[in-house]
């Protein structure tokens, strides 16, 4: 199979009801270029003009916009655009991939044989802001991993086990909600899901990271795909030597591959937020935010039908009268 294009459109606006004085955020709203991922075209639009903006990397490598406000607003919008192309990357065999238990012993604090190129995964062994590592999530993954299992299979049985068991409820969580209330509950959002998994990998010891990004999803059958009705997406990453970097997404039930866009990656959350910062003054703080992600063959047709529309629209709307000429009136 072929590659994918998408376009993604990204726009958060914050109507903030009252003068923010001062402003600085932080934006991981620009997609990683990957082997499997190119980056066709991308810009990252913002009003007001911030009075100092930077691009460049984070600590995991990922693109990140820095910026500043030093003139009062009461409004803040940011739109992302992209265009990307995906190429298929799923696994190989995974069941060819070493014991769970061979890769847990490689990567544990006090190995005697350490791997330079397990270096980067330790980063992704420990607790992190919204990641917690207790023996309750140990014993949700335990029978996923008997003796001897491989490790890529275990982590599929882990996978399907949360997406049977969990259900999807916007309503359930905050982006604040522990992870042990989240398997308590047995619901949340992607964002809850990818922790929760994340949390058990981490609790018997193996290298897990937080995957920030958009996923295409279908409409009602018969319905036109809607612009701004989709949303951010997160999964999960785990590390296998001789593998690399495996993915999968429990929200789904899925492996990644061909209809998700990789932005970047962290310890969890906190580390790929789209939009990060503090403020001074202003009032309401919700953000509305609005994602789409189409097919770019799609969105081209969409943009020619609406320019069509518009055009029509011209063409019928009353030709305007020339204006009358000046006359001077008489002198009395």
């Amino acid at each position: 199979m072929t590659a994918v294009r998408y376009h993604v459109l990204h726009e958060t606006c914050y109507d903030y009801g009252s003068p923010v004085s001062l402003s600085q955020q932080q934006l991981h709203l620009s997609p990683r270029i990957l082997a499997w991922q190119q980056v066709e075209e991308q810009c990252v639009d913002i009003e007001p003009t911030p009075s100092w903006r930077r691009d460049g990397l984070d600590a995991f490598g990922n693109p990140v916009t820095w910026v500043a406000f030093h003139a009062p607003h009461d409004r803040l919008l940011i739109r992302s655009v992209m265009t990307v192309s995906v190429e298929p990357h799923l696994p190989g065999d995974l069941g060819k991939s070493p014991a769970w238990e061979a890769v847990r012993d490689r990567l544990a604090y006090d190995s005697t044989d350490p791997h330079p190129e397990d270096l980067d995964a330790t980063r992704f062994l420990f607790e992190s802001p919204h990641v917690r590592i207790k023996h309750e999530l140990a014993d949700y993954a335990a029978d996923c991993f008997p003796p001897g299992r491989p490790l890529l299979l275990g982590v599929q049985a882990l996978m399907d086990k949360i997406f049977t068991e969990f259900t999807f409820d916007p309503e359930a969580t905050t982006v604040s909600t522990p992870v042990l209330e989240v398997l308590e509950k047995k619901r949340g959002v992607c964002q809850d899901f990818a922790h929760l998994m994340i949390a058990a990998l981490r609790s018997i010891g193996l290298p897990a990271r937080y995957m920030s990004g958009y996923l295409l999803t279908d409409p009602p059958p018969g319905k036109p795909r809607l612009v701004g009705a989709d949303a951010s997406h997160a999964w999960v990453a785990v590390w296998c030597p001789g593998h690399g970097w495996i993915e999968y997404d429990p929200t789904n039930g899925i492996q990644p591959d061909l209809r998700h866009v990789t932005l970047g990656w962290g310890r969890d959350f906190q580390d790929v937020s789209p939009l990060r910062g503090v403020i001074l003054g202003g009032l309401a703080q919700t953000p509305e935010v609005r994602v789409t992600v189409m097919p770019e063959a799609e969105w081209a047709e969409r943009q020619a039908q609406l320019e069509k529309a518009q055009a029509k629209a011209r063409a019928k709307a009353p030709a305007k009268l020339p204006a009358a000429p000046d006359v001077e009136a008489p002198e009395a």
